[in-house]
Protein backbone atom coordinates (compact mmCIF):
# COMPACT_ATOMS: atom_id res chain seq x y z
CA UNK A 1 0.00 0.00 0.00
CA UNK A 2 1.40 3.39 -1.00
CA UNK A 3 1.36 6.02 1.74
CA UNK A 4 0.22 9.61 1.61
CA UNK A 5 3.12 11.69 0.20
CA UNK A 6 3.53 13.56 3.49
CA UNK A 7 3.44 10.54 5.81
CA UNK A 8 4.47 6.92 6.05
CA UNK A 9 7.69 4.95 5.91
CA UNK A 10 10.53 5.86 3.59
CA UNK A 11 12.34 2.95 1.94
CA UNK A 12 15.77 3.36 0.35
CA UNK A 13 17.85 1.11 -1.89
CA UNK A 14 21.55 1.42 -1.00
CA UNK A 15 24.78 0.53 -2.70
CA UNK A 16 27.99 0.48 -0.68
CA UNK A 17 31.59 -0.57 -0.54
CA UNK A 18 31.82 -2.23 2.86
CA UNK A 19 35.63 -2.17 3.09
CA UNK A 20 35.85 0.64 5.64
CA UNK A 21 32.89 -0.43 7.78
CA UNK A 22 32.32 -2.88 10.61
CA UNK A 23 29.15 -4.15 9.00
CA UNK A 24 25.71 -2.71 8.34
CA UNK A 25 24.44 -2.73 11.94
CA UNK A 26 25.15 0.17 14.30
CA UNK A 27 28.06 -0.15 16.75
CA UNK A 28 29.00 2.35 19.42
CA UNK A 29 32.73 2.58 18.70
CA UNK A 30 33.10 1.58 15.05
CA UNK A 31 31.98 2.97 11.68
CA UNK A 32 28.95 1.18 10.20
CA UNK A 33 26.54 1.67 7.33
CA UNK A 34 23.68 2.31 9.75
CA UNK A 35 25.73 4.84 11.66
CA UNK A 36 26.61 6.80 8.52
CA UNK A 37 23.02 6.71 7.27
CA UNK A 38 21.64 7.99 10.57
CA UNK A 39 24.19 10.82 10.72
CA UNK A 40 23.24 11.85 7.18
CA UNK A 41 19.53 11.71 7.99
CA UNK A 42 20.07 13.93 11.04
CA UNK A 43 21.81 16.53 8.86
CA UNK A 44 19.11 16.34 6.19
CA UNK A 45 15.94 16.27 8.32
CA UNK A 46 17.05 17.51 11.75
CA UNK A 47 15.53 14.34 13.25
CA UNK A 48 17.17 11.53 15.18
CA UNK A 49 16.10 8.59 13.06
CA UNK A 50 16.74 4.89 13.52
CA UNK A 51 16.89 2.84 10.32
CA UNK A 52 16.19 -0.86 9.78
CA UNK A 53 17.96 -2.97 7.15
CA UNK A 54 16.48 -5.93 5.29
CA UNK A 55 19.67 -8.01 5.51
CA UNK A 56 22.56 -7.66 7.92
CA UNK A 57 25.98 -7.53 6.25
CA UNK A 58 29.19 -8.23 8.15
CA UNK A 59 32.36 -6.16 8.29
CA UNK A 60 33.87 -5.74 4.84
CA UNK A 61 30.84 -7.08 2.95
CA UNK A 62 29.47 -5.00 0.08
CA UNK A 63 25.96 -4.33 -1.24
CA UNK A 64 24.41 -3.34 -4.53
CA UNK A 65 20.81 -3.66 -3.39
CA UNK A 66 20.51 -3.28 0.39
CA UNK A 67 17.04 -2.14 1.45
CA UNK A 68 16.55 0.07 4.51
CA UNK A 69 13.53 1.82 5.94
CA UNK A 70 12.73 4.48 8.51
CA UNK A 71 9.86 6.61 9.75
CA UNK A 72 10.10 10.37 9.53
CA UNK A 73 7.99 13.42 10.06
CA UNK A 74 9.71 15.10 7.12
CA UNK A 75 7.63 15.77 4.01
CA UNK A 76 10.68 16.10 1.78
CA UNK A 77 10.10 14.83 -1.77
CA UNK A 78 11.64 11.45 -2.44
CA UNK A 79 14.15 12.90 -4.87
CA UNK A 80 15.31 15.23 -2.10
CA UNK A 81 16.03 12.22 0.12
CA UNK A 82 18.18 10.75 -2.65
CA UNK A 83 20.02 13.95 -3.48
CA UNK A 84 20.32 15.19 0.09
CA UNK A 85 21.55 11.95 1.60
CA UNK A 86 24.05 11.43 -1.21
CA UNK A 87 25.37 14.92 -0.46
CA UNK A 88 26.01 14.08 3.21
CA UNK A 89 27.04 10.43 2.88
CA UNK A 90 30.65 9.29 2.36
CA UNK A 91 31.60 8.45 -1.23
CA UNK A 92 31.50 4.70 -0.53
CA UNK A 93 27.77 4.72 0.32
CA UNK A 94 25.05 5.82 -2.12
CA UNK A 95 21.25 5.99 -2.12
CA UNK A 96 20.05 4.66 -5.48
CA UNK A 97 16.26 4.74 -5.13
CA UNK A 98 13.60 5.99 -2.68
CA UNK A 99 9.99 5.04 -2.02
CA UNK A 100 7.30 6.05 0.46
CA UNK A 101 5.18 3.17 1.78
CA UNK A 102 2.50 2.61 4.37
CA UNK A 103 3.68 2.25 7.99
CA UNK A 104 2.56 -1.39 7.98
CA UNK A 105 5.53 -2.25 5.75
CA UNK A 106 8.29 -4.22 7.53
CA UNK A 107 11.57 -4.17 5.61
CA UNK A 108 12.77 -7.41 7.24
CA UNK A 109 9.68 -9.56 7.66
CA UNK A 110 8.20 -8.43 4.37
CA UNK A 111 11.15 -9.75 2.35
CA UNK A 112 10.67 -13.11 0.66
CA UNK A 113 14.30 -13.70 -0.34
CA UNK A 114 17.82 -12.29 -0.34
CA UNK A 115 20.33 -12.74 -3.15
CA UNK A 116 24.09 -12.75 -2.62
CA UNK A 117 27.04 -13.25 -4.94
CA UNK A 118 30.53 -14.27 -3.94
CA UNK A 119 33.37 -13.40 -6.33
CA UNK A 120 36.48 -15.58 -6.59
CA UNK A 121 39.37 -14.33 -8.71
CA UNK A 122 40.94 -17.52 -10.07
CA UNK A 123 44.36 -16.14 -10.95
CA UNK A 124 48.01 -16.75 -10.02
CA UNK A 125 48.51 -12.99 -9.59
CA UNK A 126 46.62 -10.29 -7.74
CA UNK A 127 44.41 -7.77 -9.55
CA UNK A 128 44.74 -4.23 -8.18
CA UNK A 129 41.51 -3.23 -9.94
CA UNK A 130 39.51 -6.08 -8.40
CA UNK A 131 41.10 -6.64 -5.02
CA UNK A 132 38.75 -5.63 -2.25
CA UNK A 133 35.82 -7.01 -4.24
CA UNK A 134 36.93 -10.61 -4.73
CA UNK A 135 38.86 -13.40 -3.06
CA UNK A 136 41.87 -14.62 -5.04
CA UNK A 137 42.17 -18.39 -5.43
CA UNK A 138 45.24 -19.77 -7.22
CA UNK A 139 45.27 -23.06 -9.13
CA UNK A 140 42.65 -24.87 -11.20
CA UNK A 141 39.13 -25.21 -9.81
CA UNK A 142 36.73 -27.91 -10.99
CA UNK A 143 33.60 -25.86 -11.69
CA UNK A 144 31.57 -28.94 -12.62
CA UNK A 145 32.28 -30.58 -9.26
CA UNK A 146 31.52 -27.35 -7.42
CA UNK A 147 28.13 -27.11 -9.17
CA UNK A 148 27.33 -30.73 -8.34
CA UNK A 149 28.06 -29.91 -4.70
CA UNK A 150 25.79 -26.85 -4.92
CA UNK A 151 22.84 -29.14 -5.61
CA UNK A 152 23.07 -30.33 -1.98
CA UNK A 153 22.25 -26.79 -0.86
CA UNK A 154 19.02 -26.20 -2.78
CA UNK A 155 15.74 -26.70 -0.95
CA UNK A 156 14.65 -26.57 2.66
CA UNK A 157 17.67 -27.70 4.66
CA UNK A 158 19.16 -27.55 8.14
CA UNK A 159 22.36 -25.53 7.62
CA UNK A 160 23.79 -25.99 11.12
CA UNK A 161 27.09 -27.18 9.59
CA UNK A 162 27.50 -23.74 8.01
CA UNK A 163 27.38 -21.69 11.21
CA UNK A 164 30.60 -20.96 13.03
CA UNK A 165 29.81 -22.26 16.51
CA UNK A 166 27.43 -24.35 18.56
CA UNK A 167 26.48 -21.20 20.47
CA UNK A 168 25.19 -19.61 17.25
CA UNK A 169 23.32 -22.77 16.34
CA UNK A 170 21.59 -22.88 19.73
CA UNK A 171 20.51 -19.25 19.56
CA UNK A 172 19.08 -19.41 16.03
CA UNK A 173 16.95 -21.76 14.01
CA UNK A 174 19.27 -23.16 11.37
CA UNK A 175 16.71 -24.30 8.79
CA UNK A 176 16.69 -22.14 5.65
CA UNK A 177 15.10 -22.43 2.23
CA UNK A 178 17.71 -21.98 -0.50
CA UNK A 179 16.18 -21.24 -3.90
CA UNK A 180 19.38 -21.05 -5.92
CA UNK A 181 23.04 -22.05 -5.54
CA UNK A 182 25.05 -21.92 -8.74
CA UNK A 183 28.67 -21.46 -9.79
CA UNK A 184 29.53 -19.64 -13.02
CA UNK A 185 32.82 -18.61 -14.63
CA UNK A 186 33.52 -15.48 -16.65
CA UNK A 187 37.17 -15.49 -17.68
CA UNK A 188 39.22 -15.61 -14.49
CA UNK A 189 36.27 -14.67 -12.26
CA UNK A 190 34.26 -17.46 -10.62
CA UNK A 191 30.98 -16.46 -8.99
CA UNK A 192 28.71 -18.24 -6.51
CA UNK A 193 25.13 -17.00 -6.85
CA UNK A 194 22.91 -17.87 -3.88
CA UNK A 195 19.33 -16.92 -3.07
CA UNK A 196 17.42 -17.92 0.05
CA UNK A 197 14.58 -16.75 2.26
CA UNK A 198 17.31 -15.61 4.67
CA UNK A 199 20.87 -16.55 5.59
CA UNK A 200 22.61 -17.56 8.79
CA UNK A 201 25.66 -15.57 9.97
CA UNK A 202 28.65 -16.40 7.71
CA UNK A 203 26.58 -19.02 5.85
CA UNK A 204 27.58 -17.91 2.36
CA UNK A 205 31.26 -17.42 3.26
CA UNK A 206 31.46 -20.81 4.97
CA UNK A 207 29.77 -22.33 1.92
CA UNK A 208 32.38 -20.75 -0.35
CA UNK A 209 35.21 -22.08 1.80
CA UNK A 210 33.89 -25.62 1.46
CA UNK A 211 33.12 -25.29 -2.26
CA UNK A 212 36.67 -24.10 -2.96
CA UNK A 213 37.96 -27.29 -1.35
CA UNK A 214 35.65 -29.27 -3.65
CA UNK A 215 37.00 -27.36 -6.64
CA UNK A 216 40.57 -28.09 -5.54
CA UNK A 217 39.84 -31.81 -5.15
CA UNK A 218 40.43 -31.73 -1.39
CA UNK A 219 36.79 -32.63 -0.66
CA UNK A 220 34.65 -34.89 -2.87
CA UNK A 221 31.09 -34.06 -3.88
CA UNK A 222 29.85 -36.96 -1.73
CA UNK A 223 31.80 -35.60 1.26
CA UNK A 224 30.21 -32.19 0.71
CA UNK A 225 26.76 -33.81 0.76
CA UNK A 226 27.70 -35.55 4.02
CA UNK A 227 28.85 -32.20 5.44
CA UNK A 228 25.40 -30.72 4.75
CA UNK A 229 23.64 -33.73 6.24
CA UNK A 230 25.83 -33.77 9.37
CA UNK A 231 24.25 -30.58 10.76
CA UNK A 232 27.33 -30.04 12.95
CA UNK A 233 28.25 -26.41 13.78
CA UNK A 234 31.69 -25.38 12.59
CA UNK A 235 32.05 -28.25 10.12
CA UNK A 236 31.98 -26.15 6.94
CA UNK A 237 34.66 -23.70 5.93
CA UNK A 238 37.15 -22.21 6.21
CA UNK A 239 35.27 -18.92 6.23
CA UNK A 240 36.05 -17.11 2.98
CA UNK A 241 37.14 -13.45 3.22
CA UNK A 242 34.41 -10.84 3.48
CA UNK A 243 35.56 -8.73 0.55
CA UNK A 244 34.31 -11.23 -2.06
CA UNK A 245 30.72 -11.11 -0.80
CA UNK A 246 28.04 -8.75 -2.10
CA UNK A 247 24.33 -8.44 -1.27
CA UNK A 248 22.79 -8.07 -4.71
CA UNK A 249 19.07 -7.79 -4.09
CA UNK A 250 16.28 -8.17 -1.54
CA UNK A 251 12.99 -9.40 -3.01
CA UNK A 252 9.43 -8.60 -1.90
CA UNK A 253 6.06 -10.03 -2.96
CA UNK A 254 5.39 -7.05 -5.23
CA UNK A 255 7.52 -4.23 -6.67
CA UNK A 256 7.82 -0.98 -4.75
CA UNK A 257 5.91 2.00 -6.07
CA UNK A 258 6.82 5.67 -5.91
CA UNK A 259 10.19 5.32 -7.62
CA UNK A 260 12.10 8.61 -7.45
CA UNK A 261 15.17 7.76 -9.51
Amino acid sequence: MVADPATGTVVLILEYDGTNYHGSQWQANAPTIQGEMEKALKKLTGERIRIKAASRTDAGVHARGQVVSFRTGSALPLQSFIDGLNHYLPRDIAVKEAYRLDDSFDVRRGAVSREYKYYMLNSPTRSPMRQGFSCRVDGNLDIEAMNKACQALVGRRDFASFVSSAETARSKRTIRNVFKAEITRDGDMIVLDMAANSFLPHQVRNTVGSLIKVGQGKVTVDEFYSLVEARTPGLAGPTAPADGLCLMRVNYPSPFEGDAR
